[in-house]
């Protein structure tokens, strides 16, 4: 009797910390030739967009003259244009075909640059401010379209059902090297060429996402009986809005580093961080207990906001990037698994939306407030990061984690 007891006991913990572990299985057969061409044109998309966040605020400082408040202005409209057409979204995929809305959303994006790139050819007067607002809008709204389409829709479609938490998982991390790979290119290009190669290569980077998404097929799909013009299906999972609002303040943080003004070589040891959070996650956290990711991930940005601002070394420049990125890969990984554990079956795609609104809004929040408040006052900008991290980490500590287990449905 007391063996049989003991049996089922031992069987409940192991169930419980099968449950409460980190591991995400890999399966090759995910890898196939359509996930590839998918994750890659995600890369590309999110690179075309981050490509400027270090060198458009340098050119509307140094070339255009717009003031610091003007240029946080611009940055930061990126994020409220990322919701515009969100309500839609549901709609346009299924009223019209998923890849060509896709399709469509990326070529507006094209349009957003290349009216940018035509005023900048226009040197014989400045640019007026309401035209970079504009433009930084609906560059924010066609690549937020884009990539809900793309998240919540085609990379889903391109994996089989029993696989799809691994493909939202790891389709994330192309687009999460953007946050390395865009501003590295972009500095490149502004300086060994100018702003007008920066401009072409972020067309660039968008039309070879296009080419990518023709090349896979996508067949047609019935629309639903029940099809509603507005609705929150594929844009906001409304269940989630603790954890979303715990996401926004690290990406804020986050984003207030990056209007810094870094330099290539900050950029490109991210994307070393990087490839150690995926080690990180395979072999340190694979059956750690479930809040141990992302408490860990936010006392590393801690530690990077304090070695930036105490310690002003050359080592720093290379230890900071190197554990900033390692911080966001095991936090942004950790975050998409709840958003995906909170969506019933049939919200997938919009728990891939809203993480995705979350994250990215963060980061163009923080950048105009960057600008707008803190443009050469970095000790006070680092202060403020501390404080959004300190508070991130306060709240997923003693209420978010909780509430998760509480709420989750898978």
């Amino acid at each position: 009797m007391l063996f049989s007891r003991f049996f089922v006991t031992l069987q409940r913990e192991i169930k419980m910390q099968t449950m409460n572990t980190q591991n995400t299985p890999v399966h090759i057969r995910l890898w196939h030739r359509d996930f590839w061409l998918m994750s890659f044109a995600n890369m590309m998309l999110a690179i075309s967009v981050y490509i400027l966040v270090p060198s458009m605020p340098v050119w509307l400082l140094e070339k255009e003259k717009f003031s610091q408040v003007e240029v946080g202005l611009a940055m930061g409209s990126f994020a409220l244009g990322l919701f515009l057409f969100g309500c839609f979204c549901s709609w346009l995929v299924q009223r019209f075909r998923r890849n060509r809305v896709c399709i469509y959303a990326i070529m507006g994006m094209i349009g957003s640059l290349t009216i940018l790139y035509y005023v900048q050819g226009l040197k014989h007067d400045l640019i007026e401010f309401w035209i970079i607002l504009l433009q930084r809008f609906l560059l924010g709204a066609t690549f937020g379209l884009a990539q809900m389409v793309l998240l919540s829709t085609l990379i889903i479609d391109t994996s089989e059902s029993d696989k799809r938490t691994e493909a939202n998982h790891s389709a994330a991390w192309f687009s999460r090297f953007s946050l390395s790979l865009g501003p590295l290119v972009g500095l490149i290009m502004l300086n060994y060429q100018n702003f007008d190669a920066v401009l072409l290569t972020a067309v660039v980077s968008s039309a070879v996402a296009i080419v990518l998404i023709l090349t896979v097929n996508f067949p047609f799909r019935t629309p639903s009986d029940s099809l509603h013009i507005v609705s929150l299906d594929r844009f906001f999972l409304p269940s989630s809005a603790p954890l979303f609002v715990n996401m926004q303040l690290i990406a804020v943080a986050i984003g207030l580093l990056l209007s810094l003004g870094l330099s290539e070589r900050f950029y490109g040891v991210i994307m070393v961080g990087f490839l150690l959070a995926l080690l990180a996650q395979r072999f340190v956290f694979r059956d750690a207990e479930l809040k141990s990711e992302v408490v860990t991930g936010l006392i590393l940005l801690l530690i990077v906001f304090i070695l930036i601002y105490t310690r002003p070394l050359p080592i720093v420049w290379y230890v900071a990037p190197l554990l900033l990125g390692l911080a966001v890969g095991i936090i942004c990984a950790r975050f998409l698994l709840f958003f995906i554990k909170l969506s019933r079956h049939c919200q997938r795609g919009t728990s891939q939306s809203t993480y995705f609104l979350g994250w990215e809004s963060g980061i163009a929040l923080g950048i105009g407030l960057g600008y707008a408040f803190f443009l050469n006052d970095a000790d006070n900008l680092l202060i403020t990061s501390m404080v959004l991290t300190a508070a991130a980490l306060l709240m997923y500590n003693y209420y978010t984690h909780r509430w998760f287990l509480t709420h989750k449905n898978r």
